[in-house]
């Protein structure tokens, strides 16, 4: 059994209040789900208004797929225009490693 966290740092753009904040995060939170079946949440900067980190996270049979999924998250994170993402900070861990 393979596990992948990844963490992703975001600037987000001309953002001035919390209400405008979430009409960014949860769409971004909710195609992530939709689109490559992993779990999704806000997990820092939860009162910033122009920061936010998102966690990601899997599990599958193999490190190849682990390694896959993460590769497809982090290149639609990097590719939305209303955010920049700042850092990525991910991890492959087999459950023999825990």
């Amino acid at each position: 059994m393979w596990i992948g966290i990844a963490e992703f740092d975001f600037l987000l753009g001309d953002v001035h209040s919390l209400k405008t904040k979430r009409s960014l995060v949860r769409p971004l939170i909710a195609e992530c789900k939709r689109r490559f079946s992993v779990s999704v949440a806000e997990v820092d900067h939860l009162d910033a208004h122009r920061r936010t980190t998102i966690g990601v996270s899997l599990v599958a049979a193999d490190r190849g797929h682990v390694v896959d999924i993460l590769d497809s998250v982090e290149r639609f994170a990097a590719a939305r225009p209303e955010v920049e993402l700042l850092s990525v900070r991910r991890r492959e861990l087999s459950s023999t490693d825990i």
